[in-house]
């Protein structure tokens, strides 16, 4: 047997019956040879890893525009952290880990420079509209090695489309991961807003703090463990309810004091600003966008090439992409 094969079978002896087994998988729009040492979900996770759209992350806006200070999160380091959620959801309910962990670090990959600031911007002007969940999926389908696609799993790829959203994923692990997103930035949205000195801890619903702790590790423990203790061996992942209650009250919290952004207003104006003026001037001017952009424009339209390619900067890309668009070279000498 090949290290491979040996894999398949111990999650037929191990995995729960609910679990998503790599040897089931409903397989590639491309079919592929086997590997002799991974699984299908391991191979798709190692694909999205070495991406160049998963290397972009570190430079993308999670909340906080360029805060000052090293330890904020990023959108990278909000992905790591549901991946690290949703796999401890995963093995507690013995569930695929493999498929878990590739569902979680792909689910972001869609998203624009300066967070939803970004994302608001695209809707607004794009006719289809723009969602980063949609986009992750069009990431790894049509953008990733340049308009090949990273070709990975039927599993996966539903998973990143319906990591947010009304429509639940349709494997369990790609529930866990939904669930867990949530788990990761409501808690570590609340972790830097008190590091940035926007709320302060006694701020906090203090019903929520009761029931699922008073500091940032303990929250996260609780919820884990409420999800487990509700859907093991359940063909549905939720959090219990009171927990859930709580869970909610925190995410109302952050909408109302964090997220409505009356600390940050001036900045993300100037950020939706870059994002609308880069979107229409590659509009205008589609022959400055790499290749791989300008075959989306003969295929797909030029509004689409656009916001693909606007969508896919880091935030420093941007910049100073503007700047050598609209700010003379003059004014930095």
């Amino acid at each position: 047997m090949t290290i491979r094969e040996m894999l398949e079978e111990r999650e037929l002896t191990l995995l729960s019956p609910l679990a998503q087994k790599s040897a089931a998988s409903r397989g590639r729009k491309k079919p592929v040879s086997s590997d002799d040492l991974r699984t299908d979900y391991q191979r798709d996770r190692d694909r999205i890893l070495h991406s160049k759209a998963f290397r972009r992350l570190k430079g993308k806006t999670q909340v906080f525009l360029s805060p000052e200070g090293d330890h904020y999160r990023t959108r990278l380091t909000h992905t790591l952290e549901v991946t690290q959620v949703a796999r401890s959801l995963a093995r507690g309910l013995r569930l695929n880990e493999d498929l878990t962990e590739a569902i979680a670090l792909g689910h972001d990959l869609g998203h624009t420079p300066f967070g939803h600031a970004g994302e608001s911007v695209l809707r607004s002007v794009l006719r289809e509209g723009f969602e980063h969940r949609q986009q992750s999926r069009r990431v790894v389908e049509v953008l990733e090695k340049d308009g090949e696609g990273l070709n990975l799993t039927f599993e996966v790829i539903n998973g990143i489309e319906h990591h947010s959203g009304p429509v639940r994923p349709l494997t369990l692990e790609g529930s866990c991961v939904h669930l867990a997103d949530r788990i990761a930035y409501i808690n570590h949205d609340i972790d830097d807003a008190l590091r940035a000195g926007i709320i302060d801890a006694e701020d906090l619903p203090r019903a929520a703090v009761k029931r699922l702790g008073d500091t940032h590790g303990k929250r996260i423990d609780t919820m884990i463990k409420s999800v487990i203790k509700n859907s093991y061996d359940r063909p549905v992942i939720y959090m219990e309810e009171d927990a859930w209650d709580a869970l909610l009250e925190l995410r109302s919290f952050l909408f109302r004091f964090v997220y409505s952004r009356d600390w940050a207003e001036g900045e993300a104006e100037k950020t939706e600003h870059i994002v609308r003026e880069l979107f229409w001037y590659f509009t205008r001017h589609p022959t400055e966008m790499p290749n791989e952009y300008i075959e989306i424009v003969y295929r797909e339209g030029i509004e689409r090439a656009a916001a693909d390619y606007v969508a896919g900067m880091t935030d420093r890309y941007a910049v100073s992409v503007y700047e050598r668009i609209f700010i003379p070279t003059f004014f930095g000498k």
